[in-house]
């Protein structure tokens, strides 16, 4: 997939991560901060890797590979490969794609340079080894390299997340062969042998059309060269290995031809052949035919048995990508609005049994219980009138059906008596007596009205109220002519009180405390002087003035 639609879809995912941590997911504001961060140092991550390219193999191993979309089955082979069909390390047929690796060590790297220019091929990859022991000096040489090939293997069925077929190919030649052919071994299937040209046929099929005995001869050759393979190289991918997973092969082919170019007389195979059989003299016997052309050395009829691709474009997979994210984000949101909404009737439920469960002269918590009540129905009400939250949306939202039993809660409360009143305590008008009268004298003055209007303005004469008035006197004289005078002054004031104010008797009490009750000192004359006083004070009192036909009060005078 090309860079712009890598970092493209980043984007996109980024942008569904955070719309789901900031609409949908149930996170506290802290989380949905952290998560926003994380998102984004990861989408960051993500489009500095994908503009980031592989290990750069040399140009002219991957020249010439097919466009996108295709969706053959593409087959890596290494090894010996001597007489490759071009010169081109890619071969392209009708039925798919060879591709040479030189270094089987390079392997992996072939394979991640051409995931990067194809991405898509990775379904449709196989791998390939091939073997001329007539080349091989020794058994022991090719271990090493046997050991490389399935590490490297094993990597990448591991990197690119698909089980990459084997497929194990070896090549000899020699004079007791009378035509050139494969013979393949797959996994359930018996011994076919396959000629160019021609349909595949069963062995037995195959030898029993000779009536020379010649490809009986073949066979037996063949059968040697499986022996030679099935102890030598199979167990090299298959052998248990702590460090290394076993690697079965798909498939195990066996070639021969009448010449190959580059055999040498002492390999391995003419070791075997010697150990088994007489013959001595393998290679060279014939000249090439027309039949044993460069192209029959790549087993073509195999390809149509091996994974294809899906034939896409690097387009059309990132909008399926962009199309499956954005399910999987939606599939995320339902989920999320739905645990949203299980956890708002759970909220609004235990609220609703808390108020329930609170005793109704319980009134502190009964009060909290039913402002918690009204915060929820607040809540309800603002999403009927303006929409719901995100979080609750997408078809799920249910605080319609909570409202009615939260409001019926609502209704059942009784609000708290009222507190009794704060005793109230008496209202006290205080006179000093020389302004109100003379020296030994109870007779109000004749310029005292102004004063006692002005004082006894606030005086508010109403049933249940008693209006006190009290004289007092300082210690000049004797104890009962103080107390008479005392007496008599706190009556004139009460006279002038109820004639000016056409006040009932009944509203009124008159005491006269002498000089028992100083305010100061007598010792000095301003504390005597304080003393000299006229008291009126309003005294709540049940039974008092109920005899007054209206409220008077002596501003009204």
């Amino acid at each position: 997939m090309k860079v712009p639609l890598q970092r493209g879809l980043w984007l996109w995912a980024g942008l569904l991560m955070v719309l789901l941590c900031l609409l949908f997911l149930p996170l506290t504001p802290t989380a949905r901060g952290v998560s926003v961060f994380v998102v984004m140092v990861a989408v960051i991550a993500g489009m500095v890797r994908a503009g980031r390219r592989p290990v750069n193999v040399a140009a002219q191993q991957l020249a010439g590979l097919p466009e996108e979309p295709y969706r053959l089955p593409v087959v890596l082979i290494c090894g010996d490969m001597a007489g490759w069909p071009a010169d081109i390390p890619v071969h392209q047929t009708s039925q798919g794609c060879w591709l040479k690796v030189d270094d089987s060590r390079e392997l992996c790297d072939v394979v991640r340079q051409l995931l990067w220019l194809r991405p898509a091929w990775a379904v449709q990859l196989a791998v390939m080894v091939s073997l001329r022991p007539q080349q091989q000096s020794r058994n022991e040489a090719l271990a090493p390299w046997l050991h490389e090939l399935r590490w490297q293997l094993t990597r990448l069925r591991r990197d690119t997340q698909h089980d990459i077929p084997l497929l194990l190919s070896s090549q000899t030649a020699g004079q007791y062969v009378c035509e050139s052919l494969w013979q393949t071994l797959l996994p359930g299937e018996p011994v076919q042998v396959w000629q160019d040209g021609r349909a595949p046929c069963a062995v037995t099929i195959w030898a029993a059309q000779d009536q020379l005995g010649t490809r009986l001869q073949q066979q037996m050759m063949l059968n040697t060269q499986a022996d030679w393979f099935t102890q030598n190289i199979i167990p090299a991918f298959t052998a248990e290995n702590p460090d290394v997973p076993p690697v079965l092969p798909y498939a195990v082919l066996l070639r021969q031809t009448r010449d190959m170019p580059g055999a040498q007389g002492a390999s391995v195979w003419q070791d075997w052949l010697q150990q088994r059989t007489s013959i001595t003299q393998v290679t060279g016997w014939y000249p090439a035919t027309a039949d044993d052309n460069a192209a029959s050395a790549l087993p073509d009829f195999l390809l149509p048995l091996l994974p294809k691709g899906h034939g896409t474009t690097p387009a059309q997979r990132a909008v399926r990508l962009a199309l499956t994210l954005f399910t999987l984000a939606t599939v995320v949101a339902l989920c999320s609005s739905g645990w949203n909404n299980r956890q708002l009737v759970h909220h609004v439920a235990f609220d609703i049994q808390h108020y329930y469960a609170v005793a109704m002269n319980n009134y502190d918590r009964k009060a909290k219980a039913v402002e918690t009540l009204g915060q929820d129905a607040g809540l309800l009400n603002d999403w009927s009138r303006n929409g719901e939250s995100l979080r609750l949306s997408l078809g799920l939202y249910r605080g319609e059906r909570l409202r009615l039993p939260l409001l019926d809660a609502i209704k059942t409360y009784v609000p708290p008596p009222p507190p009794p009143p704060a005793p109230q305590t008496p209202q006290i008008v205080r006179f000093d007596s020389m302004s109100l009268f003379d020296v030994g004298k109870w007779q109000l003055k004749s310029d005292s009205t102004k004063v006692l209007v002005n004082a006894l303005v606030n005086i508010k004469v109403k049933p249940g109220w008693l209006i006190v008035v009290a004289g007092h006197t300082d210690d000049t004289g004797d104890d009962k002519s103080n107390q008479i005078l005392s007496l008599k002054r706190a009556e004139s004031v009460r006279d002038w009180m109820r004639d000016t104010g056409e006040v009932s008797e009944s509203c009124f009490a008159v005491q006269g405390y002498g000089e028992n009750r100083p305010l100061k000192s007598n010792d000095a004359e301003a504390g005597r002087a304080a003393n000299r006083r006229v008291e009126i004070s309003l005294v709540p009192q049940a039974d008092a003035c109920q005899a007054a036909s209206k409220t008077a009060s002596p501003e009204q005078g």
